[in-house]
């Protein structure tokens, strides 16, 4: 059942100066809005780029130099504030702060609209943001969930159910639960007819992943018909994926071909031996100027520097791994 989902990534991951490839929208992918004159305040202060906002990650981009450029998954996303930021376009302004782990290793990213007076900046990405945080069922496996309601399954928005197979034996236990299988266009749901709270969801979007369930049908051939069924709604939705996060602007933006500029190859050596530090700017803790006060750790014994808020010694040892 491997299929396109298998290289999914964009959702997941923090990623720099990426090619003009990995900046086209995927499918079931959507440019929600946007944003010119966005400035990266954190990694390339006093350069005005622009800030596309999709269903699955933020990308931004320098307008100079759209190779210079930063995508970051929702998935990665820790947290998401305002606060003031110092700007060389702006000067002391409100800016939007985005922490994200990807890889055991955090990066603070600092974005700031060079136009004054509007808030779209913060409330597209919040707003895109708590979409994708409140729509996990369609993405994330589930167990016991509240998805059953008077024997029918709760249907998600955009959810069809195509079938529904009873007699559906769940092999996760030495006897067995009798159940029933409801298969729709984004995930297959099993629950024990006996305990409709004992159920799992799995989504379409997980199917190619790690985690194995077994499950028995009689006879063969009812077997063999849910699975060609199975397969070929797995193989519609690899095509166009629905991964659930629904928001709309008032304003539709353009295509995001038509926003991102293909960059001529540069007449410019490149020296192999020079280290880039093209994410070394976004560390979490990379703009402090001044040490903060010692406290004592009764993990390590000794007097160390205050770690900094959401920090751990064991996350920092792991990041050093």
């Amino acid at each position: 059942m491997a299929g396109v989902l298998d290289a999914l990534w964009e959702d997941r991951d923090v990623r720099f100066d990426i090619t003009p490839q990995q900046m086209k929208t995927r499918p079931g992918e959507v440019l929600i809005d946007c944003l010119d004159s966005i400035e990266d305040t954190k990694g390339n202060n006093g350069d005005r780029g622009r800030l596309l906002v999709t269903n699955l990650r933020i990308i931004w981009h320098s307008i100079a130099l759209p190779r210079v450029n930063l995508s970051v998954g929702y998935n990665s996303v820790i947290n998401i504030t305002t606060r003031t930021a110092n700007s060389k376009l702006r000067g002391q302004t409100e800016a939007l702060y985005i922490l994200t782990k990807s890889n055991n290793t955090r990066f603070e990213f600092i974005f700031t609209n060079v136009v004054p007076g509007s808030p779209r900046l913060f409330t597209s990405v919040i707003a895109v943001h708590r979409a994708y945080e409140t729509s996990k069922m369609y993405r994330d496996l589930k167990l016991r969930g509240a998805l059953i309601q008077n024997k029918q399954l709760r249907l998600l928005p955009r959810e069809q159910v195509y079938d529904k197979i009873n007699g559906v034996w769940n092999l996760s236990s030495d006897q067995g639960n009798l159940g029933t299988f409801f298969i729709t266009n984004v995930r297959i749901v099993w629950h024990a007819n006996m305990n409709e709270s004992f159920n799992v969801s799995i989504p379409y979007l997980q199917i190619t992943g790690g985690y194995v369930l077994g499950f028995k049908i009689d006879p063969m051939d009812k077997l063999q018909d849910a699975v060609k069924e199975i397969n070929s709604l797995h193989k519609v939705y690899s095509a166009n994926p629905i991964f659930g996060v629904e928001y709309e602007m008032e304003e539709k933006p353009q295509p995001l071909e038509e926003l991102t500029v293909e960059q001529p190859p540069d007449d410019v050596e490149i020296e192999p031996d020079e280290q880039t530090d093209a994410f070394t700017a976004y560390f979490a803790d990379g703009n402090k100027h001044q040490d903060r006060e010692p406290v004592f750790s009764e993990e390590l014994g000794l007097a160390v520097e205050k770690l900094k808020d959401g920090f751990t010694l064991q996350g920092l040892w792991e990041v050093m791994g």
